[in-house]
């Protein structure tokens, strides 16, 4: 398939844009409870932590990482897969891209993911169940079945030890087999071009609000009236059989 090169320096933009809005909205909608809750509290003071800047920082860096990775599969490279496929966009749940040869009777299906090691044992078996139930329906329609898990970036080396429905491609593998380009994975990088710079600021912006807000509330529910860390009632919140009521220090009544 030949791919216009316009169309998707577009898609890259567009990808860029949606990738930077859903990174930014989540660290808007970023709490200190939900954090605390899923945070090692033995593992800060094993570590002599004492100042709440240093676990904010660590917490919220975190956070952006691990965000900005499961982000980045579905706003990023999803989209341009799509676009440089030539396929449709799956209804099916756990698939992204279906591409449909009538001359060959054939379906191909993709779940597009970031980098290869995204899966747990429990979410691989849900991805294969998914190619599973596509499978059937391919059956019924009587076209010849073939299933990718494709990884934007990064490489998947060695054959699997068991027969497997489907196949894995990561990096240059997988935007060759998209694209029919062995450069493309390259090009890729080339046509984000300087985009990022427009939303560089309110991302940053975006994550300074949530440090002070993190530390201010952090500071209100878990410090002692001294400032130091209040490990106990942090403990307590984190890990006990029943939730502390903490109160809510941003949702105050209004006059």
């Amino acid at each position: 398939m030949k791919i216009d090169e316009a169309t998707i320096v577009a898609e890259v933009a567009k990808a860029v844009e949606m990738f930077y809005e859903r990174v930014i909205a989540s660290m808007d909608n970023l709490d200190i409870e939900k954090v605390m809750k899923r945070k090692n509290p033995y593992l800060y003071k094993v570590k002599g932590v004492t100042n709440v800047a240093e676990i904010v920082s660590a917490t919220l860096s975190a956070f952006v990482s691990s965000s900005e990775e499961t982000v980045f599969g579905d706003a990023f490279f999803e989209p341009i897969a799509l676009a440089v496929s030539g396929g449709t966009k799956s209804m099916a749940e756990g698939i992204d891209i279906e591409i449909h040869d009538a001359e060959n009777n054939s379906v191909t299906v993709y779940a597009v993911k970031s980098g290869p090691n995204v899966f747990n044992a429990q979410s691989r078996k849900k991805q294969v169940l998914s190619f599973m139930n596509a499978q059937v329906l391919a059956r019924q329609a009587k076209e010849r079945f073939l299933a990718y898990i494709g990884y934007g970036y990064g490489t998947k080396k060695g054959k699997p030890k068991t027969p497997r429905i489907y196949q894995e491609l990561a990096g240059q593998a997988f935007w060759t087999e998209l694209t029919g380009d062995p450069e493309f994975y390259v090009k890729l990088i080339g046509y984000i071009g300087d985009t990022p710079q427009a939303y560089i600021k309110e991302f940053q912006e975006s994550y300074d609000k949530a440090y002070n807000r993190l530390i201010r509330d952090f500071t209100s529910l878990f410090c002692k009236e001294d400032g130091s860390i209040y490990w106990e009632k942090l403990v307590r919140f984190n890990s006990g059989s029943q939730k502390d009521k903490t109160p809510k220090t941003r949702k105050r009544k209004k006059n």
